[in-house]
């Protein structure tokens, strides 16, 4: 309940940003969002669903609300963001701007996953290693190999550098803010899983840069964690009961703001979801039988877990011939067509051979009961009194054996699993890698039945705002998409800006579609050679890697020189070359994929014109959105209007969204897609935009 104190401190709050911040100006929308959120926050179970388009001013919003209310009801804020740059934002500039306005203190801290922070122990390995001759040698051919090809001088001269700072507590140990770039092949070496840590039992504890994270977080007021962050901690069981509050604090306690929450639904989805590489699987079990020898060894013990090591090596022969069985049944009924690129079997509404669940069932059963008996050897290794360097590693071995070992459990049962009658069927697939291994997947098709678990039912309150999330005003698609309970709040608030008279979107006349490949790709690249200002700031925008390479290929190689495309350097130094040369005067066009359609901040000179040259509809082809469709069709529904259309309505926002970042921004949006002028769909994506002005061009 949203009492008369909280009322004033917020109205309080809200006067003294406006008089504290030169040149601002009251925005209806601002607080409207602020009242919104107030009163979903203040009430037990309460749950909101926001639009605020770029301007509005939401962080400030959702702060100036989520404080006061948190600080009455004596709770946590958690902000969960989806990209760094937003945590960073916020934990750097907008939290201590807002405590500076409000002449107020608060603990805050950043939470993110064990593989953002540095693992001391690791990094001293990766140093150690470029000394030695070896590998680290365990004697048993360990998973832990530290260089898997040998290592660049780069390499050699970041790990140097990254040891000294962190020694000389100059760096963190933050990887997203190393003062080092850390290349793919470093990265793993000196970063850890969650099965790979030894936690207290490490040598390394008390500097260890996550568990001081993790302190502080224990401390704070306000919380910015990275959404998978959120997701995870959210699907962990409690001891006691429930889930939740085991890396971050109780749900129940806890007021949860999810910005950027357009990205939530696919993140939840994606915690769901399992896969086993077959001969690798096995291969795995070969070189667990020796790590599970050596804690034998060095235990001393002749049974752990209830078993004796005679019987543990019988399990893990059970379980090996048991893969082996499944992948000779499914390499002996399904026969990839030599011409397929991406060979994919999908079982149909999700239900597979009974052949191949049948020996599902069979593998849930051994996986389980070697996953129990991993754990108990692991235990038994960590809870020695004596420990040293081989303890340490070997116990870091068999965790990250279990982390395998679970990935197992979870597609197999849901692999054996039944389905519901009345919830979408689990994505059931199998896939054949370039080097012809199966690869055996299962996933969730909707997050909706999962977060009403864990997030709806399980928080004290939760709001989810983000440019973007409905289509046009209607929130139904990410109603079902979250699992949104039937009271929740639903606002669409307008844009602070006169897009009308800021921004035009024009529909050139194209003559040919983007089926027509060859084709739209030579009218994309003419119409770009022709039309688009080159020596300006522009941003082109593909739906597909192989258009846009083609486009590359065939553009006059005067224009190509001006362009910077996604891939050919790290997003972050493209942007900032991008920059330079446009305030330099020399014009540079951006050409990117969907990411450089989502959180691109580019205002005035820098992006005056925004190409797009298709709609960005979903890959049909994927598993999850097709086991989906067929369960939506099943019911008689239209997967496509019901789905397809909307979330792409919604993309396409998000990339006009590039254009307008301020008041004072001018410039066009230019849509190389006639099917929103053609198709009886397009006309409700036109309608759902914003109200640009519009010239669409007819064909002569």
């Amino acid at each position: 309940m949203l009492t008369d104190t909280t009322k004033d401190a917020i109205r309080a709050s809200y006067t003294r940003l406006k008089d504290g911040l030169p040149g601002f100006r009251a925005r209806a929308s601002q607080g409207k969002m602020i009242a919104e959120v107030a009163k979903a926050l203040a009430q037990e179970g309460g749950a909101a669903v926001i639009e605020a388009p770029t301007g509005t001013g939401k962080s400030m919003a959702y702060l100036i609300a989520g404080v006061e209310v948190a600080r009455a009801q004596k709770k946590k804020l958690l902000i969960a963001t989806a990209t760094v740059a937003l945590q960073e934002q916020l934990v750097q500039r907008d939290i201590p701007l807002y405590l500076k306005l409000n002449g107020t203190e608060a603990k805050v801290a950043l939470a993110k996953g064990r593989g953002r922070y540095l693992c001391p122990r690791n990094l001293a390995m990766a140093s150690n290693s470029l000394s030695e001759t070896s590998q680290m040698g365990l004697g048993f051919d360990a998973d832990l190999a530290l260089w898997t090809k040998p290592p660049q001088e780069r390499d050699k001269k970041a790990l140097s550098k990254l040891v000294d700072l962190f020694d000389r507590h100059e760096w963190d140990g933050d990887i997203d803010s190393a003062p080092e770039p850390i290349s793919d092949v470093l990265r793993p070496m000196i970063t850890t899983s969650a099965g790979g840590c030894t936690s207290r039992k490490c040598a390394h504890f008390m500097q260890c840069p996550f568990f001081a994270a993790r302190r502080a977080v224990g401390d704070a007021d306000i919380i910015v964690a990275n959404q998978d962050l959120v997701l995870a901690d959210l699907t962990m069981p409690r001891e006691e009961d429930g889930f939740g509050g085991v890396i971050l604090p109780k749900p129940d306690e806890t007021l949860y703001i999810f910005d950027e929450g357009h990205h939530v639904p696919s993140k939840a989805i994606d915690r769901g979801a399992a896969e086993v590489y077959m001969s690798t699987a096995t291969r795995q079990l070969s070189r667990l039988g020796r790590q599970i020898h050596a804690a034998y060894s060095l235990t001393d013990k002749e049974v752990i877990g209830k078993l004796s090591l005679d019987a543990g090596d019988q399990k893990l022969q059970e379980l090996s011939n048991s893969l082996e069985e499944l992948e000779r049944e499914i390499r002996l009924s399904w026969l990839p067509s030599p011409d397929d690129q991406e060979p994919m079997y999908r079982g149909s509404l999700g239900q597979l051979p009974e052949a191949w669940v049948e020996h599902a069932r069979a593998l849930y059963v051994f996986t389980g009961e070697v996953e129990r008996w991993i754990g108990a050897v692991r235990r038994a290794v960590l809870e020695m009194t004596e420990t040293g360097p081989t303890h340490e590693a070997l116990s870091r071995e068999l965790g990250m054996a279990l982390e395998r070992i679970d990935r197992q459990v979870r597609t197999w049962r849901a692999w054996s699993a039944t389905d519901g009658d009345n919830t979408p069927p689990l994505a059931r697939w199998v896939t054949l890698s370039n080097d012809q291994q199966l690869i055996c997947h299962a996933s969730s098709v909707s997050a909706g039945g999962l977060l009403r678990s864990i997030l709806w039912g399980n928080a004290s309150a939760v709001v989810m705002t983000s440019a973007t999330l409905s289509a046009g005003g209607n929130f139904r698609g990410f109603a079902d998409a979250v699992g949104l309970p039937d009271d929740s709040i639903t606002l669409s608030l307008p844009s602070p800006f006169d897009l009308a008279t800021q921004a035009r979107l024009e529909v050139p006349a194209m003559r040919s579609l983007p089926d027509a490949r060859e084709e739209h790709t030579q009218e994309i690249c003419d119409w770009l050679a022709d039309n688009l200002d080159w020596n300006a700031g522009n941003l082109v925008l593909f739906t597909s890697r192989m258009k846009l390479d083609r486009v590359l290929q065939k553009l006059p190689i005067e224009h190509v020189r001006k362009v910077r495309a996604q891939g050919s350097l790290g997003k972050a130094q493209l942007v900032a070359e991008h920059i330079v040369d446009v305030e330099a005067g020399k014009g540079s066009t951006l050409f990117g994929l969907a990411s450089f359609g989502e959180g691109l901040d580019l205002p005035g000179k820098l992006c005056e014109t925004v190409v797009i040259t298709q709609l960005p509809f979903a890959v049909p082809t994927d598993p999850v959105g097709a086991t989906y469709a067929e369960w939506l069709e099943s019911r008689g529904r239209n997967p496509f209007i019901e789905v397809t259309v909307p979330e792409a309505t919604r993309l396409l926002t998000q990339y006009c969204g590039r254009l307008i970042r301020t008041e004072t921004d001018r410039g066009r949006i230019v849509l190389l897609d006639r099917r929103v002028v053609l198709k009886r769909y397009g006309e409700r994506m036109l309608r759902a935009l914003p109200p640009f002005t519009r010239v669409i061009e007819k064909v002569a």
